[in-house]
């Protein structure tokens, strides 16, 4: 077992590491073998509110320490990062059930997004704005928000922690991270452990390792955090945004998605299927970018079908250890049993299983289904796991029509011979991201990343963390004298 999981079992708090005073812990178990990885004695709310005070006490000098010594944390953070790839894959394996390929992806991801950090930490710029006035100059600068609170997801626990926590630091905010409970180690405390030996003044970064029937809404509501930065469902991400919403903090939500992968009727058909099984199957379809939707045209259909289901059954099931292995264990045994429910629901509602597959405890293996009732709630909901529904459509007016039939507009793709066909088609759909001829699962550092609808609001990376986690303040200032009406 990775040392991680002994030694970062712990809370952070004002650069220290030490237990939880709450009554009760939090099992980390690993979903594959059912092996007890943690006991970590979970945060309480007065551990709440010590750790957003220690970065509120940090922030300040940290905002005030040249940009230039900031840089130099993550460019530090990034060479850890990369000395430890092969032990961070392994707890990676280990606590979310993660393929070697799942591993060796999130790093990559995590690295790029530390790259880009260390661009952030110099991106700030001030701006000096005409006045109507003679001889007033308006300065509008651009400035921390102060302590943001980031609250992080399983699925890509060390890239989605990463990814709102470096941008912030980076930008002179202090921060208090709260990981999933599934994945307290790789999303939380190894993260606060890389900056922490990174140079990362104490203080700035705290980790609570807790769970909201302990400290209900005190990691929203506190009184510090001015932005809350969320990645989750939308169903949790409603209730983030309208505490946030009575209290005026920014809310940034990163939520779910029911992405459609739509092959048209001139696509090349092996390359859809490889882009199709990969955005529907990596990581056992835990992922918000997921493709639940695969919409294939008539003409195709046929030829298309044949070929997905057969990927799909070559696709190993597995011990996540094993590098062979494709499709690892699901995060948990309710997620299990969700997906077990789904299945029986579209067999129930008249579907038809193309690759039925089966269940031991925690490993879901993949399931192909096509026939669903056009009007099946399954088809606008998200599906977080390795079920794939196959949609037939006759023509481009009702493949657009049938993706946009969804509470959700996150990603999504579209597979055709004639690239501007695939521009204008894209450009029809209410999403915040599309992609022609290529997979719906992509994130890159300096391309804007959000949805539309339940999928989310507002956007992360490059430019729009400025936006995120920093504000503007206007100072003007008047040479020679005003003049008053009275």
């Amino acid at each position: 077992m990775s040392p991680y999981f002994t030694d970062l079992a712990q809370q952070y708090i004002d650069g220290e590491w030490r237990p939880g005073s709450g009554s009760w812990d939090i099992i980390d178990f690993n979903p594959y073998d059912d092996e007890k990885l943690a006991s970590i004695t979970i945060a309480t709310v007065d551990e709440v509110d010590q750790a957003y005070r220690a970065a509120a006490r940090a922030q300040k000098q940290w905002a005030a320490t040249n940009p230039y010594a900031r840089r130099a944390v993550f460019e530090k953070a990034l060479g850890l990062v990369e000395e430890r790839e092969e032990e961070i894959a392994e707890a990676i394996v280990a606590e979310l059930g993660g393929t070697r390929l799942k591993a060796a992806f999130e790093l990559h991801l995590a690295k790029e997004f530390l790259r880009e950090a260390v661009h952030l930490a110099l991106a700030p710029e001030g701006r000096i704005i005409p006045s109507p006035v003679d001889g007033k100059e308006n300065r509008v600068y651009r400035v921390p928000v102060g302590v943001v609170g980031v609250i992080s997801p399983f699925n890509f626990p060390f890239l989605l922690s990463l990814k709102s926590v470096a941008p912030a630091l980076a930008l002179g905010n202090g921060v208090v991270l709260k990981p999933h409970q599934n994945t307290p180690i790789v999303g939380g405390a190894l993260v606060a452990k890389i900056f922490e030996d990174a140079g990362l003044p104490g203080g700035l970064l705290n980790v609570l390792i807790t769970d909201i029937a302990e400290i209900g809404d005190a990691f929203l509501e506190h009184p510090i955090p001015k932005v809350i930065s969320f990645t989750g469902s939308d169903q949790v991400g409603r209730h983030v945004a309208t505490v946030c919403a009575s209290l005026f903090k920014r809310a940034v939500l990163e939520l779910g998605g029911n992405s459609a992968l739509v092959v048209l009727d001139d696509a090349d058909l092996d390359y859809a299927v490889d882009a199709a099984v990969f955005s529907r199957f990596v990581h056992q379809g835990q992922v918000c970018m997921a493709a639940n939707r695969v919409l294939v045209d008539r003409a195709v259909a046929e030829e298309f079908t044949e070929k997905f289901a057969a990927k799909v059954r070559s696709l190993k099931a597995g011990d996540p250890r094993d590098p062979e292995t494709v499709i690892g264990p699901v995060i948990n045994s309710r997620q299990a049993d969700a997906l077990s429910a789904v299945v029986e629901q579209a067999l129930a509602e008249g579907a038809t299983a193309l690759v039925r597959g089966g269940r031991t405890d925690n490993l879901v293996e993949p399931t192909v289904l096509t026939g669903l009732p056009a009007d099946s709630a399954l088809l606008r909901q998200e599906v977080f796991g390795p079920v794939a529904f196959l949609v037939p459509f006759d023509g481009e007016e009702e493949a657009v029509r049938i993706v946009n039939d969804s509470p959700y507009g996150l990603s999504g793709a579209v597979h055709t011979g004639n690239i501007e066909r695939g521009v204008h088609f894209a450009k029809r759909i209410d999403t915040g991201m599309f992609h022609v001829n290529d997979g719906t699962v992509h994130d890159e550092p300096i391309v804007p990343f959000g949805g539309e609808k339940h999928s989310g609001i507002g956007r992360l990376n490059g430019d729009t963390m400025l936006d995120a986690f920093t504000t503007t303040k206007w100072i003007s200032v008047q040479h020679g004298r005003s003049g008053f009406p009275f």
